[in-house]
């Protein structure tokens, strides 16, 4: 049968503390694994439940300041495939005074940028922070939908300070101080 091996007794020892170590680590994953999983279902719950309460706040303000940028007419925001509310597209539909409702992408320029601009308000309106940088977002409006939206920062400024880069005179007039940048050579 040949030579017996005396240490087969020691290297099993070995081998079932081995055995005993790892299943204590596969079982440590499998539980850490779980946690993790409830875990992420929880904040997955919770997520959906802010989200959910935030849109529904976006949507009431965008309809509201989107009617008093335009002066009328109607807008609104909607989750597509709503089936989970975390994984859906928001689809923006604005009716503006006179016109038929259509999807932000089939409107002029101008009417793009107020849309967008109200969209930005209502978002700002529903989680305010204490200061905003815009850069030329009044660049594509003419100067009626200009003095609206100096109108819209104006109401913004009672809780909020504004940074803005324009070049329009009218949004320029309304600021508290003017910082003004030229260049060296032509």
């Amino acid at each position: 049968l040949g030579n017996v091996n005396v240490g087969a007794i020691d290297e099993q020892e070995a081998l079932e503390k081995r055995n005993e170590f790892l299943s204590s680590q596969v079982e440590d994953l499998n539980k850490s694994k779980a946690q993790l999983q409830q875990l992420i279902n929880r904040l997955n719950k919770k997520s959906r439940e802010k989200f959910q309460q935030t849109f529904e706040e976006v949507r009431e303000h965008f309809q509201q300041i989107f009617r008093k940028l335009f002066g009328g007419g109607k807008a609104d925001i909607f989750l597509e495939d709503a089936e989970d509310i975390l994984e859906a597209s928001i689809e923006i539909v604005a009716r503006p005074p006179g016109k038929e409702t259509r999807s932000i992408s089939l409107l002029s320029g101008g009417e793009k940028t107020l849309t967008a601009i109200a969209l930005l308000f209502a978002v700002f309106k529903a989680k305010p922070s204490p200061f905003c940088l815009l850069d030329e977002v009044d660049a594509a409006l003419d100067e009626a939908n200009n003095e609206r939206f100096n109108l819209l920062l104006k109401e913004f400024q009672k809780d909020s300070q504004f940074i803005i880069i324009t070049h329009a005179k009218r949004t320029m007039s309304i600021a508290d101080v003017l910082y003004g940048i030229t260049m060296q050579t032509r």
